[in-house]
């Protein structure tokens, strides 16, 4: 009940999730579905540690994509990303834990594979920018704007993690 009450008060208020309940929205691009890198990115968020609250395979709307992507809409590759973006499947997920976003930016690596460090999904499977294959929220505040247009309340799950006592202190 008390976990309903959180998720309920968070979504409401969208004060943000913080210490092992901060959230972050990922997604897997269409080049990683169409790669089949969709069960590697889950075991390695699974493997760190952190809880899936919600995983969705979508085909992305360009209305959905343009509010998404609206802080980018003056760059000139703009158009080329929601073309991109909706010409295949995204795996959508939330996940959950203790400095998730932060944590998921760092596993992620660099938006430009390049500057990617090796062992780091960007760094291991991507070779250009433009063909990533991986979304990150980059901030607790775009990761609930993200959350709250990629996925409804309802496909959230408020559930308890058995292994909590072995990953946290």
């Amino acid at each position: 009940m008390i976990c309903l009450f959180l998720s309920i008060f968070a979504y409401i208020f969208q004060s943000g999730w913080t210490g092992v309940n901060e959230r972050t929205f990922i997604a897997v691009k269409p080049d990683g579905v169409q790669r089949k890198l969709v069960g590697e990115i889950l075991h390695r968020f699974e493997r760190k540690g952190f809880k899936l609250v919600g995983l969705k395979l979508v085909q992305a709307s360009e209305e959905l994509l343009r509010e998404h992507y609206w802080d980018l809409r003056s760059k000139p590759f703009f158009t080329g990303l929601l073309s991109y973006m909706s010409s295949g499947p995204i795996v959508a997920m939330v996940w959950e834990g203790l400095d998730v976003v932060k944590t998921a930016r760092k596993m992620m690596g660099e938006t430009n594979p390049a500057d990617s460090l090796p062992g780091t999904i960007r760094g291991d499977y991507c070779v250009e920018v433009g063909r990533n294959v991986i979304h990150g929220s980059d901030s607790v505040e775009s990761a609930q704007k993200e959350i709250s247009l990629w996925f409804h309340q309802n496909e959230l799950q408020c559930w308890e993690n058995s292994a909590n006592h072995w990953i946290y202190n």
